[in-house]
Formats: C-alpha cells, sequence, structure tokens
C-alpha cells in the first residue's frame, strides 16, 4: 500500500553538481584498501591511468537490426516508422530498469517514450557496470579530494576494460546516467544535422520534439526519414560534441512514467527463465549433498532409469570447477520436471560428508566470538583517540545477525543447449556476461560461440549474480545429444543450497561525557567475506583482504562524532557466502543504530534529537530525518515509533516504523520512509522500490533466519523460512526529498533502516533491547 509524497520541486542545478565537503570534529585518518594493489601499480598504472577511458557509444561490432533498421551508435537504433530501440543492458527484475533507462536516452534524443521498444543487449564491454567497481572502494561518504577520485577514476577504466554486465548494487541507473544520455544526445545531434544538409540550412535553425526535427520556418522531418541520412552526415559526432540538458530542461526525466513491463506481467504474456520453451525441450531436476560442501559417493541410476519420461541421470559434479563446493550432485533428464523430479527423488545417493558435518550456528558464532576476543582485525575507520578524559559514562552491547537465503518467487533454473560446438543459454541472470563466461568454460568452447537471451528475473536480491545454475545446466545440456535442457531447482534446492547473507557478530562501545554527548565510539564485528567467496566463484580472481561489504554501515557512518574507531575481523566461512539485497548494510546499520538508540537512551535523550545534534554538518541528512519524522506526526494510543537514518549506496533514508505488540507478537502497521537519492529519474519507480524494500526487511526482521546443525541446514520451504503475508504488510508513505545531485541507488536502501527503527519502537513498548535478528520478545520481563 502506498502514499508516496514529493518534499520540494526539483532545484534548477546541473546533475554534476556537488556539496561542500563535509567533515566532522577532530582529524580523521583513513586507511584504504585499493583493490589489486592500485597504489602500488608502479609507473605503467600511473601512465595507463591518465589515458583517457575508453568509449562507452559504441559497440565492437554493428547492432544486429532489422531491415531497413539503422543503428545510429552502440545503444539506439531507428526504423523508417520513426520506431526507435534502445539497447537496455541491465536485467529486469521488478526493480523498473525497462522504463528507468528508456526515459535516460529519450530525453536526450527527444523521443516520445511510447515509440521507444527495448532492445536485447549483446554481450559487449561497452555494457560493463563501471559504477558497481567504482563504489567497491571503502571510502569514507564524506571524503573528498584527488586520492579518493583519482582511485576511482582507474577502478572506473578497469571496469571498462573488464566488461561486466552486472545488475546490482543499485547501480543501473548511476551507471547509465552519463552513457544513455550521452548516446540520447549524440544521435539527436546527427539526426539535426541530417535535416539541417537535406534542407540546406544551418544546424542552429532546427530544433526537436517528440521524434521530429523542426525547421523554424516550420518545416518539420521525422527521426524515421532521417535515420539513414544521419548514419552517414553525423558520423563523426561524439559525445565530446554535444550538449547534455539540464535538469530546467527535462521534460520526461522527473516524470511518474508507469511501469512498461507491468502489462505483461498481469495478463500473463511476460516470459522469465522458467517460461524459455525451445523446441524439443528436455527438463532436469537435481539431487545435491544435504551437508555443506558434500561431495558425491555414490549413486545408482539403474532404477530410476527405468521410471517414466527419464531419459538419462548426470553426475554433474567434475564439470562445476569453482561452483563444486557449493552445488556438486547428480541431475535427472526426463521429459517433464515432474517426471525428472520425482525420479531425482527416489535415486539412491550416498555423499562424502567430511568436515562439513561438524558445522553448527552455535559453533560459527562461538568462533565469531573468539575473533573478537583475540584480534584487532582491519581498521575501515579511525579518527582521533579511544583514550579520552571527561568520560563518566560507558555503554556497551553485542548485536547478532544470522545467515539469509534470498528466497526469489522465481526457482533457481537456467536453460541450455549445446550442439554443434555452440552453447544458447535462455536464463534469468544478474550477470549475462559471467554466465557467457561460465558457459564457455563448462562446455569447452570459445566465449564467441556461446549466445544468450536474459529473460525476466522473478527476484533477484542477488542470489542471480551467481553461475551456478548455468554451469549445471550446461554440463548436463553436454550429455542430451544436441536437445536443450531446462534444469530447475525445487524450493528445497533453493533454501538449502544458497549462497547466504553472512552471519555477523558486532560489539560496540561508546563513552559519554556529564551532558551525554559521545566522546568516543568503538565498534569491531566479525563475519565472513563475500568477495573472498564471490571474486574466486564467479570472476576467477582472488579473494584476499579487506572487503569492504563486512563493514559498510558501520565505518561509512556520518555521525559527528570526533573519535572513532570500526574495525572488522574476517572469519573464514565455510558456508556459502553471497550478495544479498543491501548486503552488509543489512545487518550493520540494524547494529549501529539500535546502538546509537541505547546511547540516547543512556543519555536521557530522545533518539530524533540526539541524532540532529550528530547531523549539524550534514543538512541533507537533516532533511531526510525531519521529513520522515514530520510526515509521521504522533503515534497512536497502544502503538510506537521508532526511527532509524542511513546511508547506503549513495541515497539517504530514514524511516519511521509505527509498531504495536499484540498477543507477544510485533506488528507493523506504517512505515514513514524518506529518501534522498539524488535527481529522481521516476518517482513512481522509486516509491515501487521503497514499498518492495519494506516488505523485503520487514520478512528478514521479524522471520529471517537460517540455522545450520550436523552442516545442514535446518530450513527448507516457506513453512520455515516465512516471508511476509499480504495482511502483515504495513501501510508504506514514501516522501522524496529533492536534490540535484546525480542519481544514486534506489532498489537497496529502504532495507537497511527497517530493522532498527523497529525495534526502537519495540523498545518503547516493553523495555526490551532486541540486539539479535529475527527480532523475537522474551516470553516475560526485560
Amino acid at each position: 500500500m502506498r502514499d508516496t509524497k514529493d518534499a520540494a520541486p526539483l532545484p534548477d542545478t546541473a546533475p554534476g553538481a556537488t556539496s561542500p565537503r563535509t567533515t566532522g570534529p577532530g582529524q580523521r585518518k583513513r586507511r584504504r584498501f585499493l583493490l589489486g594493489g592500485l597504489v602500488a601499480g608502479g609507473a605503467l598504472l600511473v601512465g595507463w591511468g591518465m589515458r583517457p577511458p575508453r568509449q562507452r557509444l559504441h559497440t565492437s561490432s554493428p547492432l544486429a537490426v532489422g531491415e531497413g533498421v539503422v543503428a545510429l551508435n552502440g545503444w539506439v537504433a531507428i526504423a523508417p516508422d520513426g520506431s526507435v530501440s534502445v539497447v537496455v543492458p541491465r536485467s529486469e527484475m521488478g526493480q523498473g530498469v525497462h522504463t528507468a533507462l528508456p526515459m535516460l536516452l529519450a530525453e536526450e534524443l527527444d523521443a516520445p517514450l511510447a515509440s521507444v521498444a527495448i532492445m536485447a543487449a549483446p554481450i559487449d564491454k561497452i555494457f560493463g557496470n563501471l559504477a558497481v567497481l567504482r563504489e567497491n572502494l571503502p571510502f569514507h561518504p564524506d571524503e573528498r579530494g584527488n586520492v579518493k577520485d583519482g582511485t576511482q577514476w582507474v577502478l572506473g577504466k578497469i571496469g571498462r576494460e573488464l566488461g561486466i554486465m552486472f545488475t546490482g548494487g543499485s547501480t543501473s541507473v548511476k551507471d547509465a546516467w552519463q552513457p544513455m544520455r550521452e548516446a540520447g544526445a549524440v544521435a539527436r545531434a546527427m539526426l539535426v544535422k541530417a535535416a539541417a544538409e537535406e534542407w540546406k540550412s544551418p544546424v542552429a535553425h532546427c530544433r526537436t520534439e517528440q521524434g521530429f526535427v523542426i525547421h523554424r520556418d516550420g518545416r518539420r522531418a521525422s527521426y524515421g526519414s532521417l535515420a539513414a541520412r544521419a548514419a552517414q552526415a553525423g558520423a563523426g559526432i561524439d559525445v565530446g560534441d554535444v550538449r547534455l540538458k539540464e535538469p530546467r530542461e527535462f521534460r520526461l526525466i522527473g516524470t511518474p512514467v508507469p511501469r512498461r513491463d507491468t502489462p505483461s506481467k498481469v495478463d500473463g504474456s511476460a516470459l522469465f527463465g522458467i517460461d524459455a520453451r525451445p523446441p524439443g525441450l528436455l527438463y532436469a531436476a537435481v539431487r545435491m549433498s544435504p551437508v555443506i560442501g558434500g561431495t558425491v559417493a555414490y549413486f545408482d541410476a539403474s532404477p530410476v532409469k527405468a521410471m517414466a519420461g527419464v531419459t538419462g541421470v548426470v553426475d554433474f559434479s567434475s564439470s562445476l570447477g569453482p561452483y563444486a563446493g557449493a552445488g556438486a550432485g547428480v541431475a535427472v533428464v526426463a521429459r517433464s520436471w515432474w517426471q525428472a523430479k520425482t525420479a531425482a527423488a527416489a535415486l539412491v545417493v550416498r555423499w562424502h560428508e567430511d568436515e562439513g558435518a561438524a558445522l553448527s550456528t552455535e559453533s560459527i558464532f562461538a568462533g565469531f566470538a573468539a575473533a573478537l576476543d583475540d584480534e584487532s582485525g582491519y581498521t575501515y575507520f579511525a579518527s582521533g583517540t579511544q583514550d579520552v578524559a571527561g568520560a563518566v559514562k560507558t555503554v556497551s552491547a553485542e548485536f547478532r545477525a544470522p545467515f539469509l537465503a534470498h528466497a526469489a518467487m522465481e526457482p533457481v533454473n537456467c536453460t541450455a543447449q549445446v550442439a554443434g560446438g555452440k552453447v544458447r543459454l535462455w536464463a534469468s541472470t544478474q550477470v549475462p556476461s559471467i554466465a557467457v563466461d561460465v558457459a564457455a568454460k563448462v562446455a569447452g568452447v570459445a566465449r564467441e560461440d556461446v549466445s544468450i537471451e536474459v529473460m525476466l528475473l522473478g527476484g533477484g536480491f542477488g542470489r542471480r549474480l551467481e553461475g551456478d545454475m548455468v554451469a549445471q545446466a550446461v554440463a548436463v545440456a553436454l550429455r542430451t545429444g544436441g536437445q536443450p535442457v531446462q534444469l530447475i531447482w525445487t524450493r528445497e534446492d533453493d533454501t538449502t543450497h544458497d549462497v547466504y547473507r553472512p552471519a555477523a557478530l558486532a560489539r560496540f562501545r561508546a563513552s559519554l561525557d556529564a551532558q551525554g554527548r559521545i566522546l568516543a565510539w568503538d565498534n569491531k564485528s566479525a563475519s565472513g567475506a563475500i568477495g573472498h567467496q564471490y571474486f574466486p566463484r564467479n570472476l576467477g580472481l582472488p579473494g584476499m583482504g579487506p572487503d569492504k561489504t563486512t563493514a559498510e554501515g558501520e565505518y561509512d557512518m556520518q555521525y559527528e562524532i570526533a573519535n572513532q574507531r570500526i574495525a572488522h575481523v574476517i572469519v573464514d566461512s565455510a558456508v556459502p557466502l553471497g550478495y544479498w539485497r543491501s548486503v552488509g548494510h543489512s545487518h550493520n546499520a540494524f547494529f549501529k543504530e539500535a546502538f546509537l538508540d541505547e546511547v540516547a537512551h543512556a543519555a536521557g535523550q530522545d533518539g530524533v534529537r540526539y541524532r540532529r545534534a550528530l547531523l549539524a554538518e550534514h543538512p541533507r541528512h537533516l532533511a531526510v530525518l525531519d521529513a520522515a519524522v514530520k510526515a509521521a506526526g504522533a503515534p497512536p494510543a497502544g502503538r510506537a515509533h521508532g526511527v532509524a537514518l542511513h546511508q547506503s549506496f549513495g541515497s539517504i533514508v530514514a524511516q519511521v516504523a509505527e509498531v504495536s505488540v499484540e498477543g507477544g507478537e510485533i506488528r507493523v502497521h506504517r512505515v514513514w520512509c524518506a529518501i534522498d537519492c539524488g535527481i529522481v529519474v521516476n518517482p513512481n519507480i522509486v516509491a515501487q522500490q521503497m514499498e518492495s524494500a519494506v516488505v523485503f526487511a520487514l520478512s528478514a526482521a521479524l522471520g529471517g533466519e537460517i540455522t545450520i546443525q550436523d552442516g545442514r541446514v535446518q530450513q527448507s520451504n516457506f513453512g520455515d523460512y516465512p516471508l511476509l503475508r499480504i495482511d502483515r504488510a504495513p501501510m508504506v508513505e514514501t516522501i522524496i526529498v529533492a536534490s540535484a545531485e546525480p542519481p544514486e541507488g534506489v532498489g537497496e536502501p529502504g532495507v537497511p533502516p527497517l530493522a532498527p527503527a523497529v525495534a526502537s519502537a519495540v523498545f518503547k513498548l516493553t523495555g526490551q533491547r532486541l540486539r539479535s535478528l529475527p527480532l523475537r520478545l522474551a516470553a516475560t520481563g526485560a
């Protein structure tokens, strides 16, 4: 449910404008882990880094277009009837990129959005996500200067060379903001030049509007009629020759355009990965080790081969490469998926359990506690000293967060065909370029011999950043005689063989003066590191060194505290770990905001006023906090409001949760969500993502928990890993706080503040401090 408000109109400021540098009190010192030894790369790296980045306008090969259609660059093509095809290189998984990204190009092209259709993106390095790599560095958001700018510049260049097509990190609009607008502006300039030549008129006498070039004397020509000539006349026009629009000139950006994918999802014509139906399709169901890290010891295929519809049994373990540890097992192939599933369930398999059988939730958290006791960890941020004078009170607390599964609605699946030395994929993936690489390695073919059709994703949340399902499907397809095969996991397979959000343990200590002000803040946490697994598993890169995601949401907080120390200890994880919606922020925001509430209470002060006092030099944060609190007003009798403020993925979000406790059950009735995400491309999508984030976060906050015993995940389906039901979904009101900054993330920033806001309200109602997720009230007492 929704009630959306804009806090103020969009300021008339250039998209590249930045706010003045903001620094907290005290001399700040930062250690920086720069990926791949960027600082130590020597003269060769420095020289390369000074060169301009490669262009992102033209693909390495011309776009494949239909007869009569003209590609003006690597992003846009125009048909004779004036219809426009726009390449969207990000996967649509409900976050609205099939609407938002075409809006960027159509704005600069001056084409009506109704004339724009989406073209499948070829695998090409110009479509690589540069922003996600730049955002992977542990700089503090307040930091400005040559070191940060230079490092991000070099990382952007590396990202362009790698060309990884990656949908995640709330970076789709952020990464496309420049190249897609430039592509539209260049195409527009080419069309104007073509018209000017045809009319033998100066270019300055021409303007564009709604798919037409219009001369000042009234002559007009459609884009469709000009496209072929534009491809020749404007061939030399580049991004440096065009001027992008100022915000005051936007006609499309900033408007609440309806989602383009909604009608097909309503009428059932939308095609997800699981809907792929190439001719001759077979189906595969899997059996994987019930113990983490287990491998196949023995299986007897002969009984199931006699079952109805079964065409084969494949041990795919040896073909999985880096995915073997998470997904080794056996597949049964049949003419229907039900036949495959039934036969897979009947398959007799024995497993090597190895040391994985000793894993348990208790042993993992004991390891975290020992690491916090014995190790100093990596210090992500430090300022001042912890040896402060004048402290009259110390507040300390320990917080805990569990492993979490992704639980996307569309089951894990991939369809693959291997025939004639070629591989075809139909996949709902967030990383099509990685999927192609995985398929090529498993099939033993060149990357150029793999084609992929990226389908709609029935939820991603980071799970479909992985290539394990692709590796399994291709390994099975190698054994089906050229017939395509669709591999589908059951819900139980998915829940028990996920790559999980890391569990974590965090300790905090704050020293207060007589007025309740924070003199020193000390925070150390322990968990596994996603990057130590993801990079080797999916990119073939080493997993080593500090991992920003372990401490994000802690080291990068913007409360103005003079003396801070934020550190993290990586504890190697036998449990498979993966990126989960909002990643480290998902639990670190709970730790940080819940502890700050405790500090405010110990100081005898209201949590909102306490936060305001710590944000004197952060006006954007103050504005967001005030907007949420003002919108919420006072709670009705029997309910309480809890407040949390957090910045993640570049966006600032404050949430107020209206909570009651009914029969020992925590009930969230309303959530007010204020967000500053920079320039807003589509306010409808922002509101939808905040609503989605609140429901996603509330599912985790109230019921999300993966536990392990004897190496086995104990949860298996929605009965013991529940998602929020519609009758428990709160009303969500989104308040968009206007900003002139370039666009920042939207898909994930609404998740982190929810749990601490709810916990704050629960304390007001019950006096219980809930320091572990999921939030559960004690049966009696505080």
